[in-house]
């Protein structure tokens, strides 16, 4: 492709940037010429033919917008000049047919994991500490303090050692001198890990389990059910109050959905039961040291890839997302559904538009009629309160080239990549077929990863234009920039550039098994994803309705 501007479909009626262009500059495209009438940022897009109001604008082959005003062609589309508009839906229309890419090189890869007794297989080993209702959240917090540092787990705090030095100029009269110090990344931890096997405690403090609705609660239990039985985890302490809404014995139903056999240590405790703060504390901590003595008794063993779940995510996106980053994990998951392991396509929100596509390529007409039924059902409640898919798009996505939801949500569902789809799932629902899987969550980053965590992910792939440092507590995300420029400006948060598609110096193709390729190193324990790294253990249940 050009370096400096892309048709993505054939039947598009608009370029994007991959540069600046300057208005007046004369292009040549499809054996003729056009003038730039507006000067084009990098990422944004121009007309190919002239534009009447109401007249649709056409990417990635679907209609992404409507024409507010006159647009010349060679003329830049912005907020000023367009506006939201999604294709239509309905039922299956067409058969869907796909040929699988071609997956020999990775036919005998495996993965370095923890087997669980159940036939899932971790890429980390957790222990996990939760609270059945927010009133527990300092008590949970008490046992993080307890365990982080004497366990090894505690890295050392850069920041606070930077306020002591400031601190000490201070006390010291010498405030003129504080401008000139430095900020010192700290050494690394002397205390080492007590035991080698796990990779942490987590605690998932939430503001939830009680003055909801009956049925937030209940979601609740499930999502908490489907984080201990996520394969990253080797067992749970959870503490409950005994009063509120999430209940234990709804918690100990979900898990019996999940795990009949009840393979995973849990361990619940009860402070109306216990008594005093100080029984519930040790205990808590007594019983939660024996079990992690048991945990650190497995070790990594080979493991085929159709056992990794592969979350696909997008946040803090631009106008490259849809063209790099999306397609190319796009590719890593066609890869990895072609050898029988599974991934989840989440974000709801950011798959208006192509609904259609979607449908038709789900696999049953009962998976097919539970997406339409969500997608209607969510659309419905967001115009309720006032709002609508249309307004999805951030500051930053419009800045960057996301002028409409439609324009985001098309490159959003490069993530899909080709396969079918497999299954739907709501929220809180666990995994059930290999393949690509639909769930049903917000686009908001934290309360979407949390969702796919929670429906059995162990690494989560999230494309970025713009930056986030967003993590996860159990689920490894990896961050994947859409852009060089990015990779380069914040590398302490990026793990994999894909700016190469962009300057063309790489195909879609190559990324994406070259990030699958990654995935391995990382599930394996050998590369540590950097939010893992920084600590982001970022957990947002998705809650709805109203609080009583």
């Amino acid at each position: 492709m050009s370096n400096r501007f892309l048709k993505i479909h054939p039947s598009d009626n608009v370029y994007v940037a991959l540069t600046d262009l300057k208005a007046g500059e004369k292009l040549t495209l499809n054996g003729g010429s056009l003038t730039l009438v507006d000067d084009v940022p990098a990422k944004h897009k121009f007309l190919e033919k002239p534009l009447q109001p109401e007249e649709e604008v056409i990417m990635y082959g679907t209609v992404v917008g409507k024409a507010l005003s006159p647009i010349k062609e060679g003329g830049v589309i912005g907020t000023h000049n367009i506006k939201h508009k999604a294709a239509p839906y309905s039922g299956r229309t067409k058969t869907y047919q796909w040929t699988p890419p071609d997956v020999s090189k990775f036919k005998n890869k495996t993965f370095m994991g923890y087997h669980r007794a159940d036939g899932q297989v971790g890429t980390a080993n957790y222990w996990l500490v939760i609270p059945l209702v927010f009133c527990e959240n300092r008590n949970v917090e008490v046992i993080s303090k307890a365990f982080i540092e004497e366990l090894g787990f505690s890295k050392p705090d850069a920041y606070k050692n930077y306020v002591h030095e400031l601190v000490s100029l201070y006390k010291e009269g010498k405030t003129d001198k504080i401008s000139s110090i430095s900020f010192q990344p700290a050494a690394e931890n002397g205390h080492s890990r007590i035991f080698k096997n796990i990779d942490g405690i987590k605690f998932l403090t939430h503001q939830g389990g009680c003055g909801g609705t009956r049925q937030d609660s209940q979601t609740l239990c499930a999502l908490l059910a489907g984080y201990i039985h996520n394969p990253n985890v080797a067992g749970a302490t959870i503490l409950s109050l005994g009063c509120q809404n999430a209940e234990i014995k709804t918690l100990r139903e979900k898990l019996q959905t999940l795990d009949p056999k009840g393979t995973k240590p849990v361990i619940i405790l009860d402070q109306q039961q216990s008594g005093t703060e100080q029984e519930l504390l040790t205990q808590a901590i007594q019983k939660t040291f024996f079990e992690l003595i048991e945990a650190n008794k497995i070790e990594r063993k080979p493991a085929p890839l159709s056992k990794l779940v592969v979350g696909l995510k997008c946040g803090g996106s631009d106008g490259f997302s849809g063209i790099s980053a999306n397609p190319a994990i796009g590719h890593t998951s066609d890869v990895l559904v072609t050898l029988g392991g599974s991934t989840i396509l989440s974000e709801f929100p950011e798959l208006c538009g192509v609904e259609q596509e979607l449908i038709n390529r789900c696999e049953e007409d009962s998976a097919a009629e539970l997406f339409i039924k969500l997608m209607r059902t969510y659309s419905n409640a967001a115009e309720a309160v006032g709002s609508g898919f249309d307004m999805n798009p951030s500051p930053g996505n419009i800045k960057d080239g996301l002028i409409t939801d439609a324009i985001k949500s098309a490159g959003a569902a490069k993530k899909g990549g080709n396969a079918p789809v497999a299954d739907v799932l709501q929220y809180a629902e666990y995994i059930k077929k290999p393949g690509l899987n639909l769930l049903c969550t917000p686009g908001n980053d934290v309360e979407s990863t949390t969702g796919t965590t929670g429906s059995g992910a162990q690494i989560i792939l999230f494309t970025t234009g713009l930056g986030t440092p967003t993590g996860n507590p159990v689920s490894q995300v990896i961050k994947i920039a859409t852009n060089t420029k990015l990779a380069q400006r914040m590398p302490d948060i990026i793990d994999y550039n894909t700016g190469g598609i962009i300057s063309g110096e790489k195909t879609i193709e190559q990324e994406g098994e070259d990030i699958l390729d990654f995935i391995i190193e990382v599930a394996s324990g050998r590369v540590t994803a950097k939010a893992v790294e920084l600590n982001q253990d970022d957990f947002i249940p998705w809650k709805r309705g109203v609080s009583l």
